[in-house]
């Protein structure tokens, strides 16, 4: 299955069963071993499994290959590795202490998500080809500081 599709069934299927602040990354100029890293955020055990369920039937669905599910038994970090894409989908405590878009993350794919951003950020579309896919975001300077003047 070509990579594009298969990032778009994995993040449809994520945001089928409610999936929170779903990021994809480009990796295939860190590693050989998959193009993309998928990563999502449930609130309960209960979600991240139903996502990783849901994951994992979209993909069998489409013509895929899921090759194995780690996580699954306690819920709280589920990884679901599809061969070309791995899927990290963990609960936001968590998330935030592994911070995988720190290790993962220096070329984010735009892709344009069905459901609103919850952290009200801008709406991404899917690029045309390769070449856009590969472009990192602009990156927000700092304010500038002023003197405090004192009378």
């Amino acid at each position: 299955m070509d990579i594009r599709k298969l990032q778009r069934v994995i993040v449809d299927a994520l945001e089928d069963v409610k999936a929170q602040d779903i990021k994809v990354f480009n990796t295939s100029h860190l590693t050989a071993l998959f193009d993309r890293v998928i990563v999502a955020s449930g609130t309960s055990n209960r979600q991240t499994k139903a996502l990783a369920s849901s994951v994992r039937e979209s993909v069998k669905e489409n013509g895929g290959d899921v090759i194995s599910t780690e996580g699954d038994d306690v819920g709280e970090w589920v990884l679901v590795d599809c061969g070309d894409a791995i899927v990290h989908i963990l609960q936001p405590a968590l998330r935030q202490y592994y911070n995988l878009e720190e290790i993962w993350g220096d070329k984010p794919v735009r892709l344009k998500l069905s459901t609103p951003d919850p952290f009200g950020g801008a709406r991404l579309s899917e690029p045309d080809d390769e070449d856009e896919e590969d472009e990192a975001p602009a990156v927000k300077k700092p304010a500038r500081k002023t003197p405090v003047r004192r009378k």
